[in-house]
């Protein structure tokens, strides 16, 4: 693996970066300034390309080097957890990546049960938009939200959901919405990474005129289920996201449930060899049972 450079060189590299300061990573390391600066210039040397950019008022990373520091530090962090299995004798570690909204709505509240039924496993959950690196060895599996377009995985949709109007039980009440139309009146919330936006709902179920601003704009459900449960307009958002919402009453689809547009956006990822590890076999026949029951 001769293009692989020296693992000194790259933790110069992630520390520096890291802390925006050749003597604050130099401090983490136990280094001199002076040595991770060296460090950091074979590596630049190595790969014949600036990692970061000097000035008077200190050291940022480059746009080449932002790129870089995104593979590397999962890279890292994947050792560092091997290391960490096998100083600790763990041997059914599971290492399950998620996008933010489902990681924290739909599965955080179901992983009791799993812990409960493998009591064996030792479970890793990560989550961020960006999708784990399988090459690098940063999951063992990927719960990704979008349009699948992954070659060489498996792709499994999860479920089918309905992307509904939801707002308080109060906001639908002091504005009186009870036809598609009204909803041009009211404040909408968006949520820009949303496969389902206002436009392709408005043109489903009005004479396809849409809103051309919003009230306000995120970009993760998770935010934009909780500003609808604030009062801060109408949310176009999953039924089954905002599944606990609903239940308690936090929310409600504004025009009841039939004024959805249904998809198959969640889908848990692997590559094939790695279903015939035992934890990874146990997560997905739990997942896909959980799945079922939405």
């Amino acid at each position: 693996m001769a293009s692989v450079p020296p693992t000194p060189n790259l933790l110069a590299f992630e520390a520096v970066a890291r802390r925006r300061s050749f003597a604050l990573a130099a401090s983490e390391l136990h280094l001199t300034a002076s040595a991770v600066s060296h460090q950091v210039a074979r590596l630049e040397s190595h790969l014949g390309v600036r990692l970061f950019e000097r000035s008077a008022r200190g050291v940022r990373v480059s746009p080449a080097g932002q790129k870089y520091l995104e593979r590397v530090t999962g890279a890292l962090a994947a050792i560092g957890a091997a290391t960490d299995d096998l100083r600790q004798g763990v041997h059914n570690s599971l290492y399950v990546h998620s996008a933010p909204s489902i990681a924290s709505l739909w599965l955080m509240p179901r992983l009791r049960d799993f812990a409960l039924a493998h009591p064996e496993i030792a479970l890793n959950l990560s989550a961020a938009h960006t999708h784990s690196d399988f090459a690098l060895g940063q999951a063992d599996i990927d719960i990704r939200y979008g349009v699948p377009q992954w070659q060489d995985l498996v792709v499994v949709p999860l479920f089918e959901e309905r992307i509904v109007p939801l707002a308080s039980p109060e906001f639908i009440r002091e504005n009186r919405l009870k036809r598609p139309e009204q909803l041009l009146t009211v404040p909408l919330i968006l949520s820009n990474v949303n496969v389902v936006q206002w436009a392709d709902w408005f043109a489903e179920f009005t004479d396809g005129r849409a809103p051309d601003r919003f009230s306000v704009q995120f970009d993760r459900a998770q935010m934009s289920i909780d500003a609808a449960t604030q009062g801060l307009g109408v949310a176009l958002e999953s039924a089954t996201l905002a599944s606990r919402h609903l239940a308690d009453g936090r929310l409600k689809p504004v025009l009841g449930s039939d004024a959805a547009i249904r998809v198959k956006a969640h889908f848990a990822v692997y590559p094939a060899q790695y279903a015939k590890r035992s934890p990874v076999e146990a997560f997905l026949a739990w997942l896909h049972g959980e799945a079922a029951k939405d």
